[in-house]
């Protein structure tokens, strides 16, 4: 296993990036919740479970970018996602 410092110094940067990290995931956490509501919001409770409407329509402009929006949240989430735990592990690596 890899580590990333071995001062004290070092270490408390890495614990200063852990937090940093885990802050903007619950920021990018929010924003994608509310994307992703703001979506659905138009289809009602129940539109998520019945096919009647199996018309395909295109996306234009608000709610193409809004989908646009909710595809890079959610890759900006997994990226930090994973940041997050491989700073994780430098910080418990010995």
């Amino acid at each position: 296993m890899w580590t990333l410092c071995y001062n004290r110094a070092c270490q408390k940067e890495v614990i200063s990036l852990f937090t940093y990290l885990n802050i903007v995931q619950i920021i990018v956490s929010l924003f994608l919740i509310i994307a992703v509501l703001i979506q659905s919001k138009g289809e009602g409770f129940s539109g998520t479970f019945s096919s009647e409407s199996s018309v395909f329509r295109t996306r234009r402009g608000v709610e193409k970018t809004l989908f646009q929006l909710t595809l890079i949240l959610g890759v900006v989430f997994i990226v930090v996602s994973v940041a997050s735990v491989l700073v994780e592990k430098a910080i418990s690596a010995p």
